[in-house]
């Protein structure tokens, strides 16, 4: 009698942390690329510039992926600086600069930008929905009359931020980011 076998395939590695952290990077980085190319089709009408911070409140969570990838980089400063006062973001110098720039989160890098997403209407059907941040809504065309092109819309960028999130621990869980400071 013939035994057949299974072939063995050979295990496609899983992702460490490790791995996770350096695609989040990567992924930060294709962000700010998209981020502004929006932002340059606005021209002068962001006004967002370093030390303006009413963006920047207390209120904002990230996945435990950004957060470890904060804690990495920016360990001396959660350990040795003392957290913003409460009411905008705990990471915010007392000059309004973001002093974790280089490494935060993908709400941030979007900040300021005309966001475009989508709801369901009275009828189920999918209701196109804008907002700006109101330092920025001023200028033409009105935000309801920009091109697509020119709003970041909310979701396919926050579907690969899940992703990254679950092959990081499995799970959706999210921290305040003043809570890295205790």
């Amino acid at each position: 009698m013939t035994v057949l076998r299974r072939s063995r395939r050979p295990r496609q590695p899983r992702n460490t942390p490790e791995d996770v952290l350096a695609e989040v990077q990567a992924w930060h980085r294709e962000v700010d690329t998209q981020a502004a190319e929006v932002a340059g089709r606005l021209g002068d009408r962001l006004r967002c510039a370093r030390g303006c911070a009413a963006c920047c409140r207390d209120d904002i969570t990230v996945f435990t992926v950004e957060a470890a990838l904060i804690r990495r980089h920016c360990g001396d400063l959660i350990v040795d600086a003392q957290a913003h006062p409460e009411g905008q973001c705990a990471f915010l110098s007392s000059a309004g600069a973001c002093r974790i720039y280089s490494f935060r989160p993908y709400v941030c890098r979007t900040q300021g930008l005309p966001l475009r997403f989508f709801d369901h209407g009275p009828h189920g059907q999918p209701v196109e929905f804008r907002d700006i941040c109101p330092l920025n809504e001023p200028g033409e065309p009105r935000l309801d009359l920009l091109p697509e092109e020119s709003c970041w819309t909310i979701g396919p960028a926050e579907g690969r931020l899940a992703e990254l999130q679950r092959a990081f621990d499995g799970r959706l869980h999210r921290v305040a980011l003043r809570d890295l400071f205790l």
